[in-house]
């Protein structure tokens, strides 16, 4: 959601699904990092793995962290599992085009495809106040005419950000909600209209993951009526559109994330300088000053305070401090954007590495929960409801657990008092002082 006030509505469920399997001999387990061990399977759910020592204890693990032939095996065990059960076995979800992490890279230049701002005029009904508009990849349901060059450029903006999101190297796969062939966006004459349909009051615009859908006002992004037609003003303002398209790209990976990692990579987003559909993601240094320079206007200090407080903050806690004021809002957000910056550009190899295996673990969530859902053994009722058996629950999508299982991977063995160290020096290494313990 974007200020006036600020926070996102996260559609939440869920369990852990868990295949039986018989105890088998110790065999060798290798890790991506290469560390072996031995151990047996015991047992596995749709992202981990429990394995018993030699010792006889059980540990959980996630299967991002294992080697590819190691997550072939708990595949293969499970299925079988399965079968021996009597058991149809799971329909795996299509895999998605996606890099491997070796092959990414932080992008210069970010440009809109022309062919992907092609505006098609779907209904135009002024007596329904319904204004129906399709790009490529986005479906925007008006409340009043846009002149031809408003449309394109709200287009070129969503469009622009997906591409954006789809070029950063976190790995995110930018693919529509299941059983929308597009995105959906719904903007609003005036803020009555948008609070009416459920935008929050202290919002000036907002995704929601509940219907999928981003509603925004009209005087939020500054379109004025000229004649029987909107177009812009002189206050028209991308960067609400921006922060929150990037919740809506990548909202498969909402559920599973922290909300200081859905925050600031959405404020990461709309740091990055841009103009009329060209990102300049190489200028992200800059684009981080600027946005500091902004906020230290605004009285607010470099800061995050208490590093593994903010790093762990649930949900709950979340919402009850950001909801207090504007003020407490915003600082929630300036502190989530300087810690995904760190992670992606100034942390360990300044490649932004542990952060994008992080995100891939994240991915892999994702997967998990797509998988579950092609399983024949889900039914889904019109309601939006669905029924599985007793022995095969979704993964894990609780809000206490869910968001902070792969955080072991940006830690990557340090204590938070360490990386809060490091987060200072590496600050002060680009000329910024920041407050962080």
């Amino acid at each position: 959601m974007k200020p006036a006030n600020r926070s996102l509505f996260i559609a939440a469920a869920f369990v852990a699904f868990r295949v039986l399997a018989q105890d088998a001999a110790l065999r060798p387990w290798k890790d991506a990092q290469g560390r072996i061990v031995q151990a047996s399977f015991v047992s596995a759910t749709a992202d981990s793995v429990t394995l018993r020592m030699a010792d006889g204890k059980e540990h959980q693990l996630s299967l991002a962290r294992l080697c590819a032939e190691d997550q072939a095996f708990v595949k293969s065990q499970s299925s079988a599992a399965a079968t021996a059960q009597g058991i149809t076995p799971a329909v795996t979800a299509p895999a998605l085009n996606r890099l491997p992490a070796e092959k990414r890279t932080w992008p210069e230049n970010v440009v809109v495809p022309t062919k992907s701002i092609e505006i098609q005029i779907i209904e135009e009904s002024p007596a329904a106040r319904k204004f129906l508009y399709r790009s490529e990849g986005f479906e925007f349901n008006s409340q009043a005419k846009l002149a031809g060059s408003v449309m394109k450029e709200v287009a070129r903006t969503f469009e622009a950000t997906k591409t954006l999101v789809s070029s950063l190297p976190w790995g995110v796969v930018c693919k529509p909600p299941e059983g929308f062939e597009r995105y959906k966006a719904e903007l609003y004459e005036t803020r009555k209209d948008y609070i009416a349909a459920g935008g929050p009051e202290n919002s000036g615009g907002v995704y929601m993951s509940g219907d999928k859908i981003f509603r925004v006002p009209f005087p939020s992004i500054g379109l004025k009526l000229l004649g029987k037609t909107y177009a812009k003003d002189d206050n028209y303002d991308g960067g609400t559109l921006i922060h929150e398209i990037t919740h809506q790209v990548m909202d498969a990976y909402l559920t599973f994330l922290p909300v200081w990692v859905i925050e600031g990579t959405a404020e990461y987003t709309e740091m990055l300088p841009y103009n009329a559909g060209k990102f300049r993601a190489d200028a992200h240094q800059k684009g981080l000053k600027d946005h500091i320079q902004q906020m230290q206007k605004r009285g607010y200090a470099i800061e995050i305070g208490n590093l593994e407080e903010h790093l762990t903050m649930n949900r709950g806690k979340w919402g009850g401090i950001a909801n207090t004021t504007n003020r407490k809002m915003g600082e929630l957000y300036f502190r989530s954007v300087l810690a995904v910056y760190f992670f992606c550009h100034l942390d360990g190899d300044k490649k932004g590495t542990r952060f994008i295996k992080f995100m891939d673990a994240v991915y892999g969530d994702t997967e998990a929960l797509r998988t579950f859902f092609k399983d024949p053994r889900v039914k889904h009722f019109p309601d939006g409801r669905f029924s599985y058996p007793t022995n095969f629950p979704p993964p894990d999508m609780k809000s206490e657990t869910a968001p902070f299982k792969h955080l072991d991977l940006l830690l990557d063995g340090r204590g938070y008092s360490q990386i809060a160290q490091e987060m200072t020096e590496a600050y002060k290494s680009i000329g910024v002082k920041i407050s962080v313990n």
